[in-house]
């Protein structure tokens, strides 16, 4: 079974024999697949009536647990955007009534974000549909070849991941 990254390479290395392409045979299909899965993912959350990154807020939200809050900061930890960013996130949310702002009631001065019901049901719905999407994209792998795939993967991203910053 050939492929649009297999022509790509063949293309290069005809063109470009002194150079050894072996790398985009891995990391062109990464990118090829980065993007399929962002069109998924936009699908699944359109679904819902949610962006991308509300998608991320309020499943960081569900995933802390009940009462499904956590605070400015550790959303910021969580979505990697800057506090301006967030403040407009949180803004936004609480206007759509998917997040409540209530007082931290061990900072007077700082608050909580919690998860509303509402929240937290389009939330659930929205990642139900996502992983349909994603199982789609996985298509006939098998649970072993899924689970190499993840193995490898994690040796690649696990670096980036580590990188104080």
């Amino acid at each position: 079974m050939e492929d649009e990254v297999d022509r790509l390479v063949a293309a290069w290395r005809r063109e470009r024999p002194d150079l050894d392409v072996e790398p985009l045979e891995v990391l062109s299909r990464v990118s090829r697949l980065a993007r399929h899965l962002d069109r998924a993912r936009r699908l699944a959350f359109a679904e819902h009536s949610l962006e991308p990154w509300e998608f991320d807020v309020l499943t960081s939200l569900r995933r802390a647990g009940d009462p499904y809050q956590l605070s400015p900061g550790q959303l910021l930890t969580q979505t990697l955007v800057t506090s301006g960013t967030m403040t407009n996130r949180i803004d936004r949310l609480a206007t759509k009534g998917l997040v409540e702002r209530l007082p931290d009631p061990t900072d007077r001065r700082g608050v909580l974000v919690r998860l509303t019901p509402e929240g937290r049901d389009r939330a659930d719905q929205a990642l139900a549909g996502l992983l349909a999407q994603e199982r789609a994209i996985l298509g006939e792998l098998s649970r072993s070849q899924r689970g190499e795939l993840a193995d490898l993967l994690r040796q690649l991203t696990a670096p980036f991941d580590n990188v104080p910053g």
